[in-house]
């Protein structure tokens, strides 16, 4: 299993976990864990998601939510999950 961390901020509003969820199956990506919370208007959610059977490589991947995220008006972040255990030593 390879895993990665996907990270949704905007503002809330209906839609956004249909438009991302429906762009990760799209790409054969399965989400493992995902936790989302609205504070005050504010839309967050984090997912892991396994890409090992990704039809894209993370960094096509990448491009393909940040434009997802820019259709839903909101910004997408995907980091390979080693990179962000290596974001949070530092």
């Amino acid at each position: 299993m390879e895993l990665a961390v996907v990270v949704v901020v905007g503002s809330d509003k209906p839609g956004i976990v249909a438009g991302i969820s429906t762009e990760l199956a799209r790409n054969n990506v399965n989400i493992v864990d995902i936790s989302q919370t609205v504070l005050r208007g504010v839309f967050s959610m984090i997912m892991i998601v396994d890409i090992s059977n990704s039809s894209l490589k993370i960094g096509e991947l990448r491009e393909s939510l940040k434009n997802k995220g820019k259709e839903l008006k909101v910004d997408v972040l995907l980091y390979h999950i080693d990179v962000f255990r290596y974001m949070e030593r530092v």
